[in-house]
């Protein structure tokens, strides 16, 4: 009896362990998306106020007000914060790739949590329960 106990506290431990793993995936990939739409917001700017000249008026939201610069002021800065965004973009994605390859590692180390997940679905297909609901 208490031999159950522990292993079922041990697959408790196991599957919080999973769960954390896929949540910090998750929202490592949340984060990825959203600077990688910031990043292509920067390039289509830059690419609308490349062909205009530099003394023409255009306006830009700083933390929350508008503002009235020209093309020659606006542009540089623009550039620094889509190169910023790059190298924080590449940086997530490291980490991305890192938390996955861990994820990994440890789904190895601790092989009880798939095989108990197979069963479960095998169990369920043996049964003739579907796999998914359709509305």
């Amino acid at each position: 009896m208490a031999q159950q106990q522990v292993t079922a506290r041990k697959q408790q431990e196991l599957q919080l362990q999973y769960t954390n793993y896929k949540n910090n995936l998750q929202q490592l990939a949340q984060k990825i998306g959203d600077v990688e739409q910031e990043t292509e917001e920067h390039k289509l700017v830059l690419e609308t106020l490349d062909p205009l000249p530099e003394d023409r008026k255009c306006f830009r939201m700083i933390n929350g007000v508008l503002v009235e610069r020209t093309v020659k002021d606006i542009t540089p800065a623009l550039k620094t914060n889509s190169e910023g965004l790059k190298k924080v973009l590449d940086e997530l994605l490291k980490q991305y790739k890192r938390q996955q390859e861990e994820m990994e590692k440890w789904k190895v180390r601790n092989p009880s949590l798939r095989t108990r997940r197979t069963s479960v679905q095998a169990t369920m297909a043996l049964e003739g329960v579907p796999k998914y609901k359709h509305c």
